[in-house]
């Protein structure tokens, strides 16, 4: 009997939290996509503090299907990224699937695209549904995009598969990723993506405590890998300079051609230059965290894509 099963041995890392209504279907027809093509593979789901049933429900499935299945236990809530990061540092596999969102709205054969894709050359590569995205979504990743100076644009993915070289170079670039979709854009190996139409509209809901999460990170992302909370802050510490400016020019003005109460000038052109003085050290400030932030998150010491050896 001729075995034509993928040799890689493949980690499924998925994100778990509170999803008892879906985590039984998914994890079923992620373990049928992966046994059937695939000799060795893991599956690791990472809970982070669920407070559900997602756990029994998980134990359940591992009794019943001849893969591996391990939980990997958060000590308490914290969030999408670092509970992936955790799960992803306890895999062993040469290629890593990436599962943040366990709704399955996609053929499982965009399991094997993505696979084969990344034995095309690409060490990263995600799944992209075809259909519309949130507009707080669209409104993010062009603000986002537009001040990005990273390899690739980012943008809403589904899942993606990682090579074990990329794992290693993101790792090794950055010893925390706050955001593991930047990381992977910029970290100079080659990205691609598989587009895939759409199966059904159902989308998963995320409680308060995820939407809050969420919306921190985008802000965080936004400030440490774009250049708009530069600009902003430049910006406004310019204009209050000149504000500033332009009332110790008024207030000299008023001086000069009036009577105003006595000590009004002078506490008026102390201000002045007190603010002034503040608003310039601010600047200073802000363009000093903005190169120490480059330092420890953007800006690597050169970047390797391919090495090829001729003889």
């Amino acid at each position: 009997m001729i075995d034509n099963k993928e040799k890689n041995f493949i980690s499924a890392v998925i994100y778990v939290h509170n999803n008892e209504k879906h985590i039984k279907t998914f994890l079923e027809k992620i373990n049928d996509a992966l046994s059937k093509n695939f000799e060795k593979y893991e599956i690791i789901c990472v809970n982070d503090k669920s407070t559900d049933n997602s756990i029994e429900e998980i134990k359940k499935i591992g009794s019943t299907i001849d893969g591996i299945i391990q939980i990997v236990n958060m000590s308490y809530y914290q969030g999408l990224e670092l509970s992936m990061n955790a799960g992803v540092d306890l895999s062993v596999g040469d290629f890593v699937y990436e599962f943040d969102n366990i709704i399955l709205d996609y053929d499982l054969d965009v399991i094997m695209q993505v696979y084969n894709e990344a034995l095309n050359g690409y060490d990263i590569v995600s799944a992209t549904s075809n259909k519309k995205r949130r507009i707080t979504s669209s409104i993010f990743y062009s603000i986002f995009n537009k001040s990005f100076k990273g390899m690739y644009p980012i943008h809403t993915e589904t899942f993606r598969i990682l090579s074990r070289r990329a794992i290693n170079r993101v790792k090794t670039l950055n010893a925390t990723i706050p955001y593991r979709k930047v990381a992977y854009a910029n970290c100079g190996l080659k990205l691609n993506s598989v587009q895939y139409e759409s199966i059904n509209n159902t989308s998963l809901k995320f409680s308060k405590e995820v939407h809050k999460a969420r919306k921190s990170l985008g802000i965080d992302s936004l400030i440490l890998f774009t250049d708009v909370a530069y600009k902003f802050s430049i910006s406004m510490a310019f204009i209050m300079m000149l504000l500033t400016l332009v009332t110790g020019i008024y207030t000299v003005l008023i001086f000069l051609n009036s009577k105003p109460i006595a000590g009004w000038t002078t506490t008026m052109l102390l201000l002045s230059v007190a603010f002034f003085g503040t608003f310039a050290i601010l600047t200073i400030i802000i363009k000093y965290l903005t190169i120490v932030i480059d330092l420890i998150f953007r800006k690597q010491q050169y970047l390797i894509e391919s090495i090829e050896k001729i003889k």
